[in-house]
């Protein structure tokens, strides 16, 4: 779900039908770094909130043992505590004005499929991706997977018909947009062109998909980064070619995980180019020869990749290429990674030096032993 709202914030995040208590003054908020398996989280689609209810769901199970039998309310505000902890004032500044702008879009904007608007499995995928998904198993999902590169998972994902669908919307929104003279707001401070999926009403659809089908995958392959605990996204099209953003630069995304799958239309160039995996200490180290990979788009096809994973696009040379963003989120995961300092599971960098460290240790282990038994003899 996106870290939008679902409908207007009330001033202290909560409806007025919510008993009022005493005001819970928390030490430090602080989650547990496992969950409890055993705990039945509370409900909060009742409330009104700054980030979504699964999002507290989600989070519940990770309260501090002294937490989890407190009153719903109090569990409410420790969590969210920690949650607007990723928001600075000018933050959220910003988030409520997005929030304003997507209000506004949805209550004038007439969709064009109503369809694309729930999500209807059937309908998306290809038969192969939903029978994987519905096995929910690791050998199911490398049954229709490649991974030409460590992490990185290709596969057929959405029926053509489908994409010509959301291609449709976009572009029935984008005119809507020119004609009403309304600003529209790219999905990022990279791209020039294209739309948040989520501003005209594809939340919905959106939360299901990662809730039901790119959360089952990415517990198996990205567990490291949250995959589990996917529980908010951030979802556009870009759009690339003829009077178009042309490539795109090295970066990372702000993401646990990422999908990217291209929607079409006809288009040379455009490959994605990848180059390791790396945390915020080494996001600008080197790259190691294994870790360099280049992949072509495929309409219909599906990129499956952590968002620490460092890619860029290369120029799309004539045509016009438009593809599907999905970036994914675990709040669990971003409050756990504050606390870690090791990141040897997934960093390249990371694993090199630990293992130059491990690598050391031995040396210097069998140079004391050499040494004793040089001593013992004499």
């Amino acid at each position: 779900m996106s870290l939008e709202p679902r409908t207007p914030a009330a001033a202290n995040g909560v409806v007025s039908e919510e008993p009022k208590r005493p005001a819970f003054v928390s030490p430090s908020p602080r989650l547990r770094l496992n969950p409890n398996n055993d705990h039945n989280p509370d409900n909060y689609d009742d409330m009104q909130l700054d980030f979504s209810p699964e999002i507290f769901t989600s989070l519940e199970r990770y309260l501090p043992a002294s937490m989890l039998g407190k009153p719903r309310y109090d569990k409410f505000k420790f969590m969210r505590e920690i949650l607007l902890k990723y928001f600075p004032p000018g933050e959220r500044n910003r988030v409520q004005k997005h929030r304003e702008y997507r209000q506004k879009i949805i209550s004038n904007y007439q969709p064009l499929h109503r369809g694309l608007y729930s999500m209807q499995p059937a309908a998306t995928f290809v038969t192969a991706f939903l029978k994987a998904v519905s096995e929910n198993t690791e050998e199911s999902f490398r049954r229709i997977m490649s991974e030409p590169s460590p992490g990185i998972f290709t596969f057929e994902m959405f029926q053509p018909r489908f994409c010509e669908l959301l291609l449709s919307e976009v572009e029935h929104f984008e005119n809507w947009v020119n004609e009403a003279k309304f600003k529209i707001m790219r999905p990022n401070t990279m791209n020039k062109y294209g739309a948040v999926l989520d501003d005209f009403g594809l939340e919905t659809m959106l939360d299901k998909l990662v809730e039901s089908f790119i959360r089952p995958i990415s517990k198996v392959f990205y567990p490291e980064v949250g995959g589990a605990t996917l529980d908010s996204h951030h979802g556009f099209v870009v759009e690339y070619g003829d009077n178009r953003d042309v490539d795109l630069g090295f970066h990372v995304d702000d993401s646990e995980v990422t999908l990217n799958v291209c929607l079409g239309k006809q288009f040379s160039g455009g490959e994605l180019y990848f180059r390791g995996t790396r945390c915020d200490k080494h996001v600008n180290s080197g790259s190691q020869s294994e870790e360099i990979f280049d992949y072509a788009h495929v309409p219909g096809y599906a990129v499956l990749h952590r968002g620490r994973h460092r890619h860029g696009a290369r120029a799309t040379t004539s045509g016009h290429r438009i593809n599907l963003i999905l970036w994914c989120r675990s709040s669990v995961f971003r409050e756990m990674k504050k606390y870690q300092k090791d990141f040897s599971s997934w960093c390249g960098e990371c694993l090199l030096e630990k293992k130059e460290r491990q690598r050391k240790s031995i040396a210097a282990t069998k140079q004391e032993l050499l040494r004793r038994d040089g001593e013992s003899a004499l």
